[in-house]
């Protein structure tokens, strides 16, 4: 499977990514592994995820995510609770 994720930073912003092991992914962002701009905002705290057949079509996502307003995006993630 694959995922596109919403991860919420200790330093309240957002980071939008995809992956195909989503538990592994969060623990990379969390250990310093992840991306550079998770590194310095640790620890993150997953708050959102849609799941997908294809890498394809999780990449199309995270890049219509990543396109958002952060009020759009926390409303998404508020959708999901």
């Amino acid at each position: 499977m694959n995922y596109t994720y919403i991860l919420k930073c200790s330093d309240k912003s957002l980071y939008t990514g995809w992956t195909n092991n989503l538990d592994k992914r969060v623990e990379d962002h969390n250990s310093g592994k992840g991306a550079k701009y998770t590194r310095s905002r640790r620890p993150v705290v997953l708050a959102y995820y849609e799941q997908f057949d294809t890498k394809e079509e999780a990449m199309r996502r995270e890049w219509e995510i990543k396109r958002l307003t952060r009020k759009k995006k926390l409303a998404l993630i508020q959708s999901a609770m």
